[in-house]
């Protein structure tokens, strides 16, 4: 058969099993301008601690006055999502966030029926629930119900992914 390789699951030389490996990881790409909450969004006004964009995932950080600054799932004190940003902002400048939504459009293009979370390869991002890896702490963000709007119901297990 030409044109079809065979995939090795484990490479010897390396000694590395690859079905174990991650070789990817895939966040949303958000446009900031199309990041919209809904009249029926629970919303709230906070501080930025620091550079943030709308549709970062925000934590608010208790060593820093309880400023919001962009959430990380592999960094314990930073995977307590408080809400998603709706506009950018600079250090110690107002900052609304959405915290709950049922028609709540993040800006990207979305999966229907997949579950969201917050990401761990980039501070701020948002990633499909089956991205996280093993030590991710567990935050999930929203269900998408079409391609463009989700339910964005912000759930702070505190767990850390298996």
């Amino acid at each position: 058969m030409t044109g079809i390789r065979a995939i090795r699951r484990v490479d010897a030389e390396a000694q590395v099993d690859l079905s174990k490996v991650r070789r990817w990881h895939v966040d949303l790409t958000v446009t900031a301008a199309s990041v919209l909450a809904s009249s029926k969004a629970i919303r709230r006004r906070v501080i930025a601690g620091g550079t943030v964009t709308a549709g970062q995932p925000v934590y608010e950080d208790s060593a820093d006055s309880f400023q919001a600054k962009a959430a990380r799932a592999n960094v314990a004190g930073t995977a307590k999502v408080a809400g998603i940003a709706l506009h950018g902002a600079s250090d110690n400048q107002p900052l609304e966030i959405v915290t709950d939504d049922p028609e709540f459009t993040p800006g990207a293009t979305l999966a229907v029926g997949q579950t969201y979370a917050l990401s761990s390869a980039v501070a701020g991002a948002i990633a499909p629930e089956s991205d996280l890896a093993a030590t991710n702490i567990v935050s999930l963000l929203m269900v998408a119900y079409s391609a463009s709007q989700a339910v964005l119901d912000i759930s702070n297990s505190g767990a850390v992914h298996a």
